[in-house]
């Protein structure tokens, strides 16, 4: 492993210890904290992963989707975050029959006919992965027309769910370019999670694009 992702993956292990030591049993703290180290199991898969280490990365997005999952049950209504997170990092480990149940339980807990974009984002990204993209698609265009979500990224699921290879190339170049962008990132770690996790349902769909060399993405 590079020295850069060695120093990351050192770090996001801290904080996982250190959540854990703080772990109390008051439900409101409880939840904010599982959360947490989901949020630092999540970046230790994420450096794996760039590094290469993938059966390794695995290991820690299983852990972060089991404390995104245990600090929902605990969390305020409309928490889509959580399901969110465990959705994206059983993809990210490319567990496809990890990713399903969780997709079918955030559309149980009713992610598709949420209010809020976060919970549309939700319930559009269960569909997909639960290769219901017909459904996908009006969820997906009402995010195209929310000012409070991001553009590019609901232009990529319509595109997906619309079976638009060129759209979603271009989409997807859009949300690299974001991420490319931006002076912070989730828990310091220098990584286009999102764009990694719509290339794996782009891949299902026979359309992952060629995106161009970038460091926020796995060599």
């Amino acid at each position: 492993m590079s020295e850069d992702w060695s120093a990351h993956l050192e770090r996001e292990e801290a904080r996982y210890r250190d959540g854990e030591a703080r772990l109390t049993d008051e439900p409101d703290e409880r939840q904010r904290q599982l959360t947490r180290l989901g949020n630092a199991a999540g970046g230790a898969g994420l450096a794996l992963l760039m590094a290469g280490r993938t059966v390794e990365a695995g290991e820690w997005f299983d852990r972060a989707a089991l404390r995104y999952r245990d600090s929902y049950d605990l969390a305020p209504p409309g928490s889509w975050g959580r399901p969110i997170g465990a959705l994206k990092s059983r993809i990210l480990a490319s567990d496809w029959t990890g990713a399903e149940e969780a997709a079918r339980w955030a559309l149980d807990e009713g992610a598709a006919g949420a209010e809020s974009p976060i919970g549309r984002y939700a319930g559009a990204l269960a569909l997909l992965t639960l290769g219901r993209d017909e459904d996908a698609r009006p969820l997906a265009s009402s995010l195209r027309e929310r000012d409070d979500f991001p553009h590019h990224v609901a232009d990529a699921l319509a595109t997906l769910a619309a079976d638009d290879p060129l759209g979603y190339t271009y989409a997807v170049e859009a949300v690299l370019e974001s991420f490319e962008q931006r002076e912070e990132y989730l828990e310091d770690m220098p990584v286009a999670d999102t764009v990694i996790v719509l290339q794996a349902l782009g891949a299902k769909r026979g359309m992952a694009a060629e995106l161009r060399d970038s460091p926020l993405l796995p060599g």
